[in-house]
């Protein structure tokens, strides 16, 4: 399999090009991921270097993953197209993808494009004549809103190039969220309608457990939309865990599931818990966070159905 959402995590360093804010900088996940990976803060070029190590050596182990997608991060746009850097608290730009997958052929080389951007389109064909498989965005942190018609040529290009949208659906918490509601699942219809490939990120769960408004509306997009998808990232995660036990419920939409991990973040075994300790158990042994996954979504009897290869041609 391929996993559709991993993201890049880098430090500033003199000719990388990535910003971090101080309140980024000195937040709870950034210094969480860092010492559960043994990354050290204070060595930016260290602990980039140990960051793809690490990632590059799970994948090696992986039984279930070929290959993964590797996200940058793209910035907040001011009313100028530019970007706002006293509104952006993470920022890794294209390139340091593209020159992070060099050499390390289990990696993939997605991009981040955020359409308010002056100079999006172009940079979306650079990225695609690159070798880019897909575009991420997170319109919480980047603050725009997917919906609004004046991206409907953005779409057009995405259509064109055959690079799927992959959009953070729900809440977000790991970064410092502009705007929640652009969150929402049915802001990416006009993406829909102009012939791009979407995939909702974290299986368009809302990220607060209990309250889960999108999984109607990710049915009906389904029904609607050949060219919908959903990945499944991040649903081990405590709050979004019970969106995971209710997708187990929806079987005529695991031919719309792609796989994903949102690695570095990590993988639980608990929810396997749900189909019995012998499930919980498997996903226990894994011995790397993508095969856990698998063996949480195996036990509980979820099927990733979509070839995220075919729907790239690749």
């Amino acid at each position: 399999m391929i996993d559709v959402h991993v993201h890049m995590a880098a430090l500033p360093t003199a000719d990388n090009g990535v910003r971090l804010s101080e309140r980024m900088l000195k937040g709870p996940v950034l210094r969480f991921v860092a010492r559960q990976m043994g990354i050290p803060m204070d060595d930016p070029p260290e602990a980039n270097r140990r960051f793809l190590e690490i990632l590059d050596g799970e994948l090696a182990q992986s039984k279930a993953v070929e290959a993964a997608v590797l996200l940058p991060m793209d910035g907040v746009y001011g009313k100028d197209g530019l970007l706002d850097a006293a509104r952006t608290d993470f920022y890794i730009p294209n390139d340091a993808v593209l020159a992070a997958v060099r050499g390390r052929p289990r990696l993939w080389p997605g991009a981040s494009i955020n359409p308010n951007r002056r100079d999006a389109i172009e940079e979306l064909e650079r990225v695609a004549a690159a070798g880019a498989v897909l575009v991420k965005v997170l319109p919480n942190a980047q603050a725009f809103d997917p919906a609004e018609a004046r991206h409907r040529p953005f779409y057009r290009a995405l259509a064109r190039l055959g690079l799927p949208l992959l959009s953070h659906i729900g809440y977000e918490f790991s970064l410092i969220g502009q705007d929640q509601s652009v969150g929402e699942p049915n802001r990416l219809i006009p993406a829909l309608e102009e012939g791009a490939v979407v995939i909702a990120a974290h299986g368009c769960s809302q990220g607060l457990w209990a309250l889960e408004p999108h999984l109607k509306t990710m049915g009906e997009l389904a029904a609607r939309f050949k060219n919908f998808y959903t990945d499944l990232s991040a649903l081990t995660l405590p709050n979004r865990a019970g969106a995971l036990l209710r997708l187990r419920r929806r079987p005529e939409l695991f031919e719309r599931f792609l796989f994903g991990t949102d690695f570095p973040l990590p993988c639980f075994a608990y929810p396997a818990l749900a189909a019995g300790p012998g499930a919980y158990l498997a996903a226990r042994k894994a011995g790397n966070r993508f095969d856990r996954q698998k063996a949480v979504l195996d036990g509980l009897g979820i099927e990733c159905g979509a070839d995220f290869r075919r729907i790239i041609g690749r």
